[in-house]
């Protein structure tokens, strides 16, 4: 997975957003955001950011803080320093030393379908 890809949208360090987000591509968040966040490509979540909210994605690399539950269908890295609260669903997952992770882990070829 590229984790510094083609990022189509960015959300800067000195940034507060409340709302949900959608995105057909790629983006990247280093400020603050409290809402769901939807994205057919990859969320970098920098070592500023802080989320509150549920993520759905095809690929993550978290540096930064969530609260909330993310669903990759490909692979998902936290590196090192990151805070997780929260439940994840992923193929593949990528655990650097020194992250905080609170929460359950299903490991899948595929997502489980919401009912």
């Amino acid at each position: 997975m590229e984790k510094e890809g083609k990022i189509d949208t960015l959300i800067g360090k000195d940034t507060i957003i409340n709302g949900d987000l959608k995105s057909n591509g790629s983006i990247k968040i280093d400020g603050q955001l409290e809402g769901n966040t939807t994205v057919k490509e990859s969320i970098v979540i920098g070592k500023d950011a802080i989320i509150k909210g549920d993520s759905s994605c095809r690929n993550a690399v978290i540096g930064g803080k969530i609260e909330g539950n993310i669903e990759a269908q490909e692979l998902l890295e936290y590196q090192s320093g990151a805070h997780m609260i929260g439940d994840i669903t992923c193929k593949g997952l990528i655990v650097q030393e020194g992250v905080l992770f609170d929460g359950n882990c299903r490991m899948a070829q595929k997502p489980k379908e919401k009912v």
